[in-house]
């Protein structure tokens, strides 16, 4: 179960520096166009605030592959489970303010995860 907890949140991490590159670095691209359903003018306008974004994306995906690394198994499931519920509330949040497929893309893959890391640990280990 650890390792299965382990992959899911290291995915989950990758996934949030793959969101911090196209808030930070490719908002003006086609992909990003796609993947936010924005405009070059709406870009254009709100590039700052998508890097202010990318950035707490990438705070967390550096929290969630801290958790992975940390070497203290006991914090490490509390940092991977505080990590988690800051995935799954944002995404909760961003389902119901910005876009509802952010629920699926954040919150359900966060609600895996943190499923895998409790029963991880329920198990020891």
């Amino acid at each position: 179960m650890q390792i299965a907890s382990r992959i899911v949140v290291t995915l989950i991490g990758v996934l949030h520096i793959y969101i911090l590159i196209l808030e930070m670095f490719l908002w003006r691209s086609e992909r990003a166009y796609k993947a936010f359903g924005t405009t070059p003018e709406v870009a254009a306008i709100t590039a700052p605030l998508a890097a202010n974004q990318g950035l707490y994306n990438g705070f967390l995906a550096a929290g969630l592959l801290w958790g992975v690394i940390h070497p203290n198994r006991a914090f490490a499931w509390q940092i991977q489970t505080f990590f988690l519920l800051c995935v799954a509330v944002a995404g909760v949040y961003g389902a119901a303010t910005a876009k509802r497929s952010i629920l699926f893309v954040q919150t359900v893959p966060s609600a895996i995860g943190l499923a895998l890391v409790l029963l991880a640990n329920q198990a020891g280990g």
